[in-house]
């Protein structure tokens, strides 16, 4: 399997950015790979052809891309070969990815932030620890809330939520404005309910 240029820019750069995303540059461009022929499922043949790698390094990283969910095995009528491909909705990537980044990186420091926060804090080094770890601690929670309230939104609506950017500051600030202002009415209703009493 020969490799467009095009094509091949994009397998090298996602293999170079795999390295700074915590995957081997192999596993990156693995992925890239699969991505760009889906839907057409690859075998491992295909796929060493394709990027000139061993076998062992495909095997190993189509290995670690099922481990995250990133890559279907497809079996083909007629061929004993097992092959691969990517989810085609880039949204259903995005979305597996965040789960899976959640799972492996932000789960496990709220388990260690929560363990630490239960240990009695003896000195006044430990009590000042214990207060940074539960605003950290507090943080992380409010972002997995939101992060869970925003994973069940269908695409469409994902799409227009990114898609409001600076407007929802903007939107925030007119909430923060009539806010203000029904609190203005209420303290003048309030005065003027007084001055009728007195």
């Amino acid at each position: 399997m020969q490799l467009s240029p095009l094509a091949q820019s994009f397998v090298l750069h996602f293999g170079e950015m795999g390295s700074r995303w915590g995957i081997n540059r192999t596993v990156g461009q693995i992925y890239a790979l699969l991505y760009l022929a889906a839907p057409r499922p690859l075998c491992a043949d295909e796929i060493v052809e394709a990027l000139g790698v061993s076998r062992s390094n495909v095997s190993m990283g189509l290995r670690e891309l099922q481990g995250w969910n990133l890559v279907v095995p497809r079996h083909l009528p007629h061929d004993r070969r097992d092959h691969f491909t990517t989810p085609e909705d880039v949204w259903q990537i995005l979305r597996i990815l965040a789960e899976e980044r959640k799972k492996r990186e932000v789960d496990p420091t709220l388990s260690v932030l929560r363990e630490l926060l239960m240990q009695p804090a003896t000195t006044p080094e430990d009590r000042h620890a214990q207060a940074r770890m539960a605003e950290m601690h507090a943080l992380i929670e409010q972002l997995t809330t939101w992060y869970d309230d925003v994973k069940r939104l269908e695409t469409e609506r994902l799409v227009a939520l990114l898609r409001l950017g600076a407007g929802v500051a903007k939107m925030l600030d007119v909430k923060d404005r009539m806010k203000g202002r029904v609190v203005a009415l209420t303290r003048r209703r309030g005065a003027a309910e007084k001055k009728k009493e007195g």
